[in-house]
């Protein structure tokens, strides 16, 4: 959905519980001194600042990743907490890393990253974030096409994060298939999906059908209030097909954070 941008709802609580568990599981993966992919299929701008017009405007941040710093949720040594660190050091005091940044700062040489961005701003800020270097590969392309295109990547080895914009009823219907798809092909591949919890639950069938495709896999959500009248969200999902070992661990810890 093109007219769709993330730079109003960065480093929101939705934020914070997909990148900590992305931030994580890349930490177990590169331990391994194996290569490995990581696709994303909507990668959106890559890096964000949280005292831009837009951001304050909606004041997602302020009751996002700035609540839980204060809370003190993740120790110095937690992934997430050193890819922030990093970013901000590189980028100033506002800068917050979108999940590129999260996974270009835990990759390392030998790596391969696809990251796929359709709205024509969001791409060139991107491509801006991140520039070209050994294994990094851009694509103006819709996301889910390049998936399928790339499955099974090279390195087999690997990540993939699906994070549509839900503004469209067929983002919902179009996810079962594809994962099952992708799957297919990529039968080792670690595959990751983030909804929204939103009145009427309108990711149920979509979860009700990634389920009976995947029984193995990791479904976990978390639940907050809206961040302001108005605002539909009232929580965060992810479903995770091979999710990496000691990953529950992790959610089950950000389940009582939330609360």
């Amino acid at each position: 959905m093109l007219s769709y941008q993330h730079l109003y709802h960065a480093g929101n609580l939705a934020d914070v519980h997909k990148h900590a568990v992305l931030a994580v599981m890349l930490d177990y993966l590169t331990r391994k001194d194996k290569p490995l992919s990581y696709l994303e299929t909507h990668a959106g701008r890559g890096l964000y600042f949280l005292d831009a017009p837009e951001a304050v405007k909606t004041g997602e941040a302020a009751g996002g990743i700035a609540r839980a710093e204060v809370a003190g949720w993740f120790a110095a040594d937690h992934p997430y907490a050193r890819r922030l660190a990093e970013v901000r050091a590189a980028e100033g005091a506002t800068a917050y890393p979108g999940s590129p940044l999260i996974a270009a700062g835990a990759l390392r040489p030998g790596d391969v990253m696809h990251l796929a961005e359709l709205h024509p701003g969001e791409f060139a800020a991107l491509q801006a974030a991140l520039p070209a270097r050994a294994g990094l590969h851009l694509h103006r392309q819709d996301g889910l096409q390049m998936a399928l295109s790339l499955a099974p990547p090279m390195p087999r080895r690997g990540l993939m994060v699906v994070d549509p914009s839900y503004e469209l009823k067929s983002d919902y219907e179009a996810i079962p298939g594809f994962f099952a798809s992708v799957a297919r092909k990529w039968n080792v591949g670690v595959l990751m999906l983030w909804y929204p919890l939103l009145p009427g639950a309108p990711h149920g069938p979509m979860l009700a059908a990634l389920e009976a495709g995947h029984p193995g896999a990791l479904r976990h959500e978390v639940h907050f209030p809206p961040v302001r009248a108005g605002h539909r969200m009232q929580g965060s999902g992810l479903f995770i097909v091979n999710p990496p070992w000691g990953i529950e661990e992790e959610t089950q810890r950000l389940s009582k954070l939330f609360g």
